[in-house]
C-alpha cells in the first residue's frame, strides 16, 4: 500500500495468512511509525492493545476507543488481567481479532534485532482457542528512523507467517511457542535484512524459505506478562 509520506509495504510472502480470522497477529515492533504498517495492512476485523493512557489523548484516544482498541493498564496487573479477559470473550464469540506488539516496546535498532517476547499475546491466544500469526517487518531504519532523522521514501517488505496453532495447548506449554516463534520470525528478519541492497535496486524480492514455526514445548512454569 502506498502511503503519502511515500512510503509502499509490501506484502511479498504470506498476504493470505491475513484472512485468518478470529486470531491473534503479532509484529515485531520498530518505533511510533509502525502506525503506518498498520495503516497499510491491517487485517478486516481487527483491534489493538494500547496503553490505557493513550485513550486520554484527544482525538487518538477517541477515535482508538471507536476503533475497538482493547487499553491495557500496565501498571495494575488485576485490571489488565480483566482487560484479557474481555478480549478472550470477545474474540470467541464476536470473532475479533487483535494485533499485539509481544517485545512490549520499540526496538529503534537500525539493525535485524528483536527484544525478547511477552507472554500475554501467546496466552491471549491459548485462551481463547485461536492461532498466532506472526507478521514480520523488515528493518526501515534506511526508510524510517526518528533517531537519525531519516524520513526517505521507499519500498518496506512484510512478511506474513503461517498460523501457529494454539489448540490443545496448555499454559505451561506457552513459554516453548514464545520462543520457537520469536526464533523464525527473527530468522526472517535477518534474511530481509541481508537481501535489503537487492531489493533496493531491482525491487525484486529474493525468496528465502519461511521457516515453519515448530513449537518447542517444554514443561515450565507458567504466568502471564503484559
Amino acid at each position: 500500500m502506498w502511503l503519502t509520506t511515500g512510503v509502499w509495504f509490501d506484502i511479498v510472502e504470506g498476504a493470505e495468512h491475513l484472512n485468518t480470522r478470529p486470531a491473534v497477529f503479532i509484529g515485531n515492533h520498530q518505533t511510533e511509525l509502525d502506525i503506518l504498517l498498520l495503516g497499510a495492512i491491517f487485517p478486516q476485523y481487527c483491534s489493538v492493545t494500547a496503553k490505557k493512557s493513550l485513550k486520554y489523548i484527544p482525538f487518538l484516544g477517541w477515535f482508538m476507543a471507536l476503533s475497538g482498541t482493547v487499553f491495557l493498564d500496565r501498571a495494575n496487573r488485576t485490571s489488565a488481567l480483566q482487560t484479557m479477559s474481555g478480549a478472550v470473550k470477545e474474540i470467541k464469540h464476536g470473532k475479533q481479532s487483535v494485533y499485539l506488539f509481544p517485545e512490549g516496546t520499540r526496538s529503534y535498532s537500525s539493525e535485524p534485532v528483536m527484544l525478547p517476547f511477552k507472554k500475554g499475546a501467546f496466552h491471549l491466544a491459548q485462551q481463547a482457542g485461536v492461532p498466532i500469526v506472526p507478521l514480520v517487518a523488515e528493518n526501515y531504519s534506511h526508510v524510517l528512523s526518528l533517531k537519525n532523522r531519516v524520513f526517505n521514501a521507499g519500498n518496506i517488505r512484510v512478511k506474513v507467517l503461517p498460523p501457529v496453532s494454539t489448540e490443545n495447548l496448555t499454559p505451561d506449554e506457552i513459554n516453548g511457542v514464545v520462543q520457537s516463534t520469536r526464533d523464525s520470525m527473527l530468522k526472517v528478519l535477518e534474511d530481509m535484512y541481508k537481501t535489503r541492497d537487492e531489493y533496493a535496486k531491482t525491487g525484486q524480492h529474493t525468496k528465502v524459505e519461511t521457516p515453519v514455526v515448530t513449537p518447542n514445548v517444554t514443561a515450565t512454569a507458567s504466568g502471564v506478562e503484559m
